[in-house]
């Protein structure tokens, strides 16, 4: 009994820190991909692709509530009435403290969302 408990202990530990890597992921894309969306709809919001691109870092980070993220990209975007605006977030998930074996130390995880420009507005 005491050899079953010591080789099983380890194997379910293992498992549940898989569990709890796989729930960090699906949360951050989840966080990332409503960064993105907020991000968008405040780009699209503004005149000129400067202001989108400084209002779409401000949202994405109030939205990501300061966590680590690459500044939002804006390349892509057809900046016109019309047109669309396209961000990009990149973003990291860390798995340093979880100490499994075999697991990277961190994964990028990245979203795109598309917003269509108002035709009837002017755009610099």
């Amino acid at each position: 009994m005491a050899i079953e408990v010591i080789i099983l202990v380890p194997i379910l530990f293992s498992m549940i820190m898989l569990i709890v890597a796989g729930g960090r992921l699906v949360q951050r894309q989840g966080q990332v991909d409503s960064a993105a969306r907020d991000a968008v709809r405040a780009a699209s919001m503004e005149r000129s692709i400067d202001a989108a691109r400084t209002a779409a870092s401000q949202t994405a980070n109030v939205t990501l509530g300061g966590q680590p993220c690459q500044t939002a990209d804006l390349s892509g975007s057809d900046f016109r009435a019309g047109g669309l605006v396209r961000v990009r977030l990149t973003c990291t998930v860390s798995y340093a403290d979880l100490g499994l074996v075999g697991m990277p130390g961190q994964t990028t995880v990245t979203s795109v969302s598309t917003a269509p420009l108002d035709i009837f507005r002017r755009a610099e």
